[in-house]
């Protein structure tokens, strides 16, 4: 999964994320921007996480930062997005990429 996740990062196209959600343990679907994977900021626990903007959720467009094993499957769409549309900070990204000034 974590090849499929990367090829979405370098190919810029977005994912279909099939997750298990912490908070109520349902499986869920996402169309999803990939956005790095790595450890996380916002956690302090050293873990690897995958990390996203899910598009599609009920509460609106927001990060999502899943640990490996809530990941079922994710599967690279063949709609392309544009990183201009979704990157709105200066980014310090742990997987190098090439997405101009948004790298």
């Amino acid at each position: 999964m974590l090849e499929i996740f990367l090829e979405g990062i370098h190919t810029k196209k977005y994912l279909s994320v099939d997750f298990i959600a912490k908070e109520d343990g349902l499986l869920r679907n996402r169309k999803c921007v990939p956005f790095d994977y790595g450890e996380s900021k916002r956690y302090k626990d050293g873990k690897d996480r995958f990390h996203f903007l899910d598009l599609n959720s009920p509460k609106g467009a927001h990060t999502l930062s899943i640990l490996p094993e809530q990941v079922k499957k994710i599967e690279k769409t063949s709609e392309e997005f544009e990183p201009a549309n979704y990157v709105t900070w200066t980014p310090n990204w742990i997987v190098d990429r090439d997405w101009g000034m948004y790298s």
